[in-house]
This record gives C-alpha cells, sequence and structure tokens, in this order.
C-alpha cells in the first residue's frame, strides 16, 4: 500500500485516512477529539474584531478547544460553533454571541499532532490512563512558564489522565499550540515549560477538571503565586 502524504494541516478526511494506515483501524472526527487531538479553523481577518486578530492582518488558525465547542463536533453537529479560542497572541478570547459558525470542512488538524498521535498509539499508551506521578522537584521560578515537575504537584491529582505522558506527548493544549512555551522546547525537551494559566483553562475546559482544585492550586503552591493575577484576570474575563 503507497503511504498516504499527510499535510501541515490535515482536513478531518485526510488525518482519519492518515491515521487508519497508521493503526489499521477507523477513524472518524469523534475518534480524534477523544484522542484530545485540537482542531483548528482558519479565521480570516475582520475590522469587526481588530483585537482578535492583532497584526495577524491576513487571518491566523484559531484552535477549537473549548469543553462545550468540543462536545458539539462528537456529537455529530453540523458545522463548527466556536464560542471560546486563543487569539492571534494565544491569549485566551470568549468570541461575542452567540460565537462564530464554520462549515465542518473547515477544520484543520496540525501534521505534528497526528505523528506524534500516531507514535504513542504504535507505544502502547492510551489516553486516560492513570498513573502515579512522580515527586516534585525544587525548581526555580520563571515568569515564562512551570516545569513538567511543577505542573504535577499542582494539578496531576486532579486531572482523572496521566498528566506526565500528556505533558510528555505534547498534544493539544499540552504543546506548542496549546499550554507549552515554545521557546523552552526547542532548547530540550527536559527543559521544557507550560504557562499554568493557559493548562488549567485547557484541564478545565478539555478535561473537566473543576474549578475548586485548580483554584485553589493558585493560592498554595508557591510556584504558581506569580501567575495567580493572570489566572483571577481570566476568569473574570470568562466569567468564571
Amino acid at each position: 500500500m503507497t503511504p498516504l502524504e499527510l499535510p501541515f494541516r490535515a482536513t478531518t478526511l485526510e488525518a482519519c485516512a492518515w491515521l487508519e494506515q497508521q493503526t489499521g483501524s477507523p477513524w472518524h472526527l469523534a475518534r480524534l477529539l477523544e484522542h484530545g487531538l485540537t482542531p483548528y479553523v482558519w479565521l480570516d481577518y475582520d475590522p469587526a474584531f481588530p483585537e482578535l486578530f492583532g497584526d495577524a492582518n491576513g487571518g491566523y488558525a484559531a484552535p477549537v478547544f473549548f469543553r462545550d465547542d468540543i462536545a458539539l463536533l462528537a456529537a455529530g453537529s453540523d458545522d463548527v460553533l466556536i464560542t471560546l479560542t486563543k487569539d492571534a497572541y494565544k491569549i485566551v478570547a470568549r468570541l461575542p454571541e452567540p460565537g462564530f459558525r464554520r462549515p465542518l470542512d473547515a477544520l484543520r488538524f496540525q501534521q505534528k499532532d497526528l505523528k506524534q498521535l500516531a507514535a504513542a498509539l504504535a507505544r502502547g499508551e492510551q489516553p486516560g490512563a492513570a498513573d502515579t506521578p512522580p515527586a516534585p522537584k525544587p525548581a526555580s521560578e520563571s515568569r515564562l512558564g512551570i516545569t513538567k515537575e511543577q505542573v504535577l504537584a499542582a494539578f496531576a491529582a486532579h486531572a482523572r489522565m496521566d498528566l506526565g505522558k500528556a505533558l510528555d506527548g505534547a498534544i493539544g493544549i499540552f504543546g506548542d499550540d496549546g499550554a507549552r512555551v515554545k521557546a523552552s522546547a526547542r532548547k530540550s525537551k527536559r527543559n521544557a515549560v507550560w504557562n499554568p494559566v493557559t493548562l488549567a483553562l485547557g484541564l478545565n475546559d478539555v478535561y473537566r477538571v473543576p474549578l475548586g482544585p485548580l483554584k485553589r492550586a493558585f493560592k498554595t503552591h508557591d510556584f504558581l503565586l506569580d501567575w495567580e493575577d493572570d489566572w483571577d484576570q481570566s476568569l473574570r474575563l470568562l466569567g468564571k
């Protein structure tokens, strides 16, 4: 069988066909979402929303990651409804009601996310598997982000998944287009750091981690105290 070419941004059909060839089992949109892949929709520049686009005057690829938006897609919605996304600067932004609607064929999946998922499945890893996280190590505070050990110390007890493997896999909210800081990952995977505010919002929206323990984490862990104002401001913006 001739290997299928995987585009940089694959349509749902292209992503499913490629994964089927890699795994030997059928794929569909709901299964892609169940495995934590983040779909994107290209938003053409709209002068009515300058704060959303910033300097991206040609438009940008907006992630669809909000729990309710994903649930509609997984349930078989006829189109894409985006009520919460990130702006061109990757800051969480709530869209004006009722949100933006786009056709289903506008969905795109990133090549690197698909390849990382295929590699994880080939190693026998299954999303959602629980594991006991290692004890956190002392680490210096940084406004750039927090380390893997700090992420596990703050959030692992509340996430019903193997958070350590998710961070290593760097798919969806755990990767460069989510909470992982790109500059840190380019230096080395071992030195990667994550924005705790973006990560906590993603854990709540995508993985249904309750807000209560997430709020307590920002008040009780010393390495999160510098991020507490950003966290509170994001919650106010989102009306939570």
